[in-house]
């Protein structure tokens, strides 16, 4: 009776223990959830900001906030193309930690582009210009570069798969056809008769064909033979007697009486 309690007791804490950590796991994959979705609103508006500001009233808050703008949609494009990227094919990993340690640089220069935006000096902003477009330029180029190789090689492996492909089902399409040449060569004959000619003989039968000189004399000629023979070997032959006078006579042998006249 005490060891089924036990087992009991035991069953219930293995439950409760198994209860929590399915609770735990679902509280933090909700949490991861709400926070990616906070993520990507937080995101939308700050791109809908930046993208007002960039087509609004010119000067130097329309270009930093253009700047921002390509940084981040370039960026974020090209973390997208490599991560999915990478899941299939392992030599993407190398390129994906290339661009992490360019986010590095991104981060910071998006950073110094939404400082300077709070900034009231504008002249000493509009001095600085040039060297920030300098830098977005420079930073976006790498990230299209590693973004358009991506889909290149994809694009690359995803031909020749299709080429292997395509070569296979022409193969098996000729072998599900195997019937296709057996059946012009049997009807081979029949499109000769319809065209009008006749079938060439083929083997022993062309080895007994007549000589183009024999005429119509020498085939009756031949026939006559044939038949001759034909009707020889059937018929049984008659036999005849010897003639005594051409047979050989020994000195044992008495000789023969003349047949006497009446």
């Amino acid at each position: 009776m005490a060891e089924a309690i036990a087992i009991l007791a035991l069953l219930f804490v293995a439950f409760v223990a198994l209860g929590v950590y399915v609770t735990v796991k679902a509280v933090k994959a909700a949490k991861r959830g709400v926070d990616r979705t906070i993520t990507q609103a937080r995101r939308t508006v700050e791109d809908t900001t930046l993208r007002a500001k960039s087509y609004g009233t010119g000067g130097v808050k329309a270009e930093l906030a253009h700047l921002r703008l390509s940084l981040r949609t370039s960026m974020r494009a090209t973390q997208d193309a490599l991560e999915a990227g990478a899941a299939e094919d392992a030599s993407l990993r190398e390129s994906l930690e290339l661009f992490r340690r360019l986010s590095a640089h991104g981060h910071e220069l998006d950073a110094d582009l939404k400082r300077l935006e709070r900034d009231p000096d504008r002249a000493g902003v509009a001095a600085q210009l040039d060297d920030l477009r300098e830098r977005t330029e420079r930073i976006t180029h790498s990230a299209e570069s590693l973004r358009w190789a991506a889909r290149d090689r994809a694009r690359k492996f995803a031909d020749d798969d299709l080429a292997s492909l395509s070569a296979q089902i022409d193969v098996e399409s000729g072998a599900l056809r195997h019937w296709t040449g057996s059946e012009q060569d049997d009807l081979s004959w029949v499109e000769e008769a319809a065209a009008g000619r006749s079938p060439e003989p083929s083997g022993p039968a062309a080895d007994r064909t007549e000589p183009s000189g024999a005429g119509p004399e020498a085939r009756s000629a031949e026939d006559a033979d044939a038949g001759r023979d034909a009707s020889g070997a059937g018929t049984p032959r008659a036999i005849t007697a010897k003639d005594p006078r051409q047979q050989p006579f020994y000195s044992w042998q008495k000789s023969a009486r003349p047949e006497t006249t009446n």
